[in-house]
């Protein structure tokens, strides 16, 4: 009788804990929106900016992006199960696409407003696509 209540228990719990990341998991939304609007500024700047100065700012701008969206992430109580696998592929997919966007741009389009502003365009999609998603996802 005591291992049934005990396992009820543990069901319980782990019931609230998986209402708990529903509820909680906004925030994964604000951090891709957030990305994504740093694609918009980013990209351009490694697409038309060129030299040393580019590259430092970038650099910069780029880490206080990063460790800012890292920091956000580490503070939050709770993940979405599947999280991982659906992180992985966003973020899989922006990183082929910015490769892309900057070898392209840098080698082929070279300084060119339009294509900076195409693959800056296309940067932010698959963060924006996450984001849309996850605020779709049912409770």
């Amino acid at each position: 009788m005591r291992e049934s209540a005990d396992a009820r228990r543990r069901l319980g719990r782990a019931a609230e804990v998986e209402a708990a990341a529903r509820e909680e998991s906004g925030w994964y939304a604000r951090y891709l929106w957030i990305f994504a609007a740093g694609q918009l500024v980013l990209v351009p700047m490694t697409v038309l900016w060129q030299g040393v100065t580019s590259a430092v700012v970038f650099g910069l701008a780029n880490a206080l992006l990063v460790t800012g969206l890292s920091v956000y992430a580490t503070h939050q109580k709770v993940v979405r199960r599947g999280f991982g696998l659906r992180h992985g592929v966003i973020i899989g997919t922006w990183a082929v696409l910015f490769t892309l966007a900057v070898s392209l741009g840098v080698a082929a389009f070279g300084a060119t407003p339009g294509f900076a502003a195409v693959a800056a365009v296309a940067c932010a999609l698959p963060l924006a696509t996450g984001a849309v998603l996850e605020l779709r996802r049912p409770s």
